[in-house]
């Protein structure tokens, strides 16, 4: 007989709820949230379990590595699946929560996700890292700007390494608001200075690793999108077709269909939304600031030409994505293609 659990992970205890085939529950059991005290509370049942399903969380990508590597059959599923099953039960617990899982497994409806390499875990807490101090920046500075536009100053649009000796001028001569900003200016400056530390090794990593050298020559992409991707994506691999990458990154129309009910909404926005952004802004870099002329820019701004800019986006940042994902698996650089001009010149000269 096949045997299956559920793992209900929380940041002290773990809920463990193991099932039969038939999906009578034939042990429950508490743990830690380490991963020797949940190996050893498995190896103690004393079943064979043919499948451990836990659900997508931060503490979930090293629990199931430790699991793999005891030779553990664990799996990570989608949590918007987990949800569902556990909206079924009448209660909300944690036990209750371990009970649903060990039935999804045992049903196996379910979606299994993919658990990225701690390096690209790594990349991408690093993209966090200087995200968040760069959103914190952004917080302190408008907040000078309040408190000077409270006086009748009007700061402008200085460059981020202007800020403070712009506000500091204006000031100078206000001591009860000087008092103010300074502490402000303080903080932004030592903010400012480990921002650059952050971005810095963004830089260093990605002119060490080769896909994401590769993935900068389409226009657009740089380091920041091109790291972005490279940590999302992971293995290009695990993607059957390059245009299952957009729909991954939550960039595809979500729909709902039910009779003669049917609606094509916004995006779904159901993906990873660093690698997100990113691409926007690369898209945005590609139709705005870009001067070579390519193909993906010609057809882009078609799109706007007919739809708006800010739909141009988002269908040049999808196909974006699709085109950096042939690219890494291809081992190709970007292609930017041949003008209608050009085309027809060698056709004439023929």
């Amino acid at each position: 007989m096949n045997y299956y659990a559920g793992m209900d992970v929380s940041l002290e205890e773990t809920a463990v709820c193991v099932v039969d085939e038939t999906g009578r529950i034939v042990k429950e059991l508490r743990a830690a949230s380490d991963p020797h005290a949940l190996v050893a509370a498995l190896r103690e049942v004393g079943l064979p379990l043919e499948r451990i399903g836990m659900e997508a969380c931060s503490m979930t990508a090293w629990l199931h590595d430790e699991l793999v590597a005891a030779e553990l059959p664990a799996i990570c599923i989608e949590t918007r699946q987990a949800n569902a099953a556990m909206k079924t039960m009448p209660n909300k617990t944690d036990r209750n929560d371990a009970r649903a899982l060990a039935q999804i497994m045992r049903t196996g409806w379910f979606r299994q996700v993919h658990v990225k390499s701690r390096q690209c875990r790594l990349w991408r807490s690093l993209l966090v890292a200087r995200r968040t101090v760069l959103n914190e920046m952004r917080s302190i500075e408008n907040v000078v700007r309040a408190i000077l536009r409270e006086g009748g100053l009007k700061l402008g649009t200085p460059a981020r390494n202007a800020f403070a000796d712009k506000a500091r001028d204006m000031t100078s001569g206000d001591g009860e608001v000087m008092a103010l900003i300074e502490p402000l200016l303080a903080v932004l400056a030592t903010m400012l200075r480990e921002f650059d530390r952050l971005t810095k090794r963004v830089l260093d990593i990605v002119k060490g690793e080769e896909t994401c050298r590769r993935l900068m020559s389409a226009p657009g992409v740089g380091p920041i999108t091109a790291l972005a991707f490279r940590a999302t994506i992971d293995r290009p691999d695990r993607f059957q077709h390059s245009q299952d990458v957009g729909a991954h990154l939550g960039l595809t129309p979500s729909r709902y269909q039910s009779g003669e009910t049917d609606i094509q909404g916004r995006i779904s926005r159901c993906g990873d939304e660093i690698a997100r952004t990113a691409l926007y802004e690369a898209a945005h870099c590609l139709l705005v600031r870009s001067k070579k002329w390519s193909s993906l820019r010609a057809w882009g701004m078609n799109v706007a030409k007919r739809r708006g800019m800010a739909r141009a986006r988002v269908a040049v940042a999808r196909k974006l994505a699709v085109i950096l994902h042939r690219m890494w698996t291809d081992a190709t650089p970007f292609r930017f293609g041949k003008e209608p001009g050009a085309k027809a010149g060698q056709a004439a000269m023929a």
